[in-house]
């Protein structure tokens, strides 16, 4: 959007103006004229900022690049980023998960941005022209709404860095269950390993001689299996073989 060619505007103000675009937000003034550039209010998803531009005369009269009141469409203009800031905090209260903390604070950053902007702008125009109470009242909602915005984005993103550490609790919590469930079946099968390897080999069909052996000799190769499974378990529980583990005087004091 270009500067109205009908305005009565200094050329040092017109001369501030590049061919290409309306540039930032910012004041400009020359012999008691005022000129606001203004941006609308970012909308999500939309990266091109329509620039609107403001004219106070020396008497104190606006006019606005757009059709209407000049005076009241200023008030509409800091209004639209009051309304942008309700709805990204109405979203804030609604929102529940990571991805809704995300979406608010991809939308939050231009806005949050443009309001810095056009707090500074309004700023310099307070300072430009200290009479005009009008001006300091702008100024004051457009601070209000930039500190809104910056406690709604520190708010935010607590929210999302706790979501995620939430999350990545519960991760970890499933993960230490899953490796305590696989140690405790890695110990079954340790205890029962040498056992099962002992009734394999006693189990095959061959002539071994041990076939009218006495029922005490079963026993004994019983225990014995089970001996070698708390040896292997220990094995699989220390990563170690030593005489203590399977020290008999050391398995009664356990």
């Amino acid at each position: 959007m270009q500067l109205p060619s009908t305005w009565a505007i200094p050329d040092q103000i017109r001369d501030r103006f590049g061919q290409k675009s309306a540039g930032k937000q910012r004041a400009m003034v020359a012999d008691g004229h005022l000129l606001l550039v203004l941006h609308q209010a970012p909308q999500p998803g939309n990266r091109q900022r329509e620039a609107v531009f403001f004219w106070r005369q020396p008497d104190g009269r606006w006019q606005a690049s757009q059709t209407g009141v000049g005076f009241k469409l200023l008030i509409q203009q800091i209004k639209a980023y009051n309304l942008a800031e309700e709805n990204l905090t109405q979203q804030y209260f609604q929102a529940k998960t990571s991805k809704d903390y995300f979406q608010i604070l991809e939308n939050l950053a231009p806005l949050q941005l443009a309001t810095q902007n056009l707090h500074s702008t309004l700023q310099s125009a307070r300072e430009a022209i200290p009479t005009d109470r009008d001006l300091i009242d702008f100024r004051d909602e457009a601070y209000d709404i930039e500190r809104t915005l910056n406690l709604l984005y520190q708010n935010t993103k607590a929210a999302l860095d706790f979501a995620m550490a939430k999350k990545s609790e519960e991760q970890t919590k499933l993960s230490l269950e899953s490796v305590r469930s696989a140690h405790r079946l890695n110990l079954l099968a340790a205890i029962f390993f040498p056992l099962t390897a002992i009734s394999c080999v006693f189990g095959m069909n061959l002539p071994s001689g041990l076939e009218t052996q006495s029922p005490t000799l079963f026993w004994m190769v019983f225990i014995s299996g089970i001996f070698l499974g708390l040896i292997v378990r220990n094995w699989v529980v220390t990563g170690k073989l030593s005489r203590q583990n399977y020290d008999p005087k050391t398995i009664q004091k356990r």
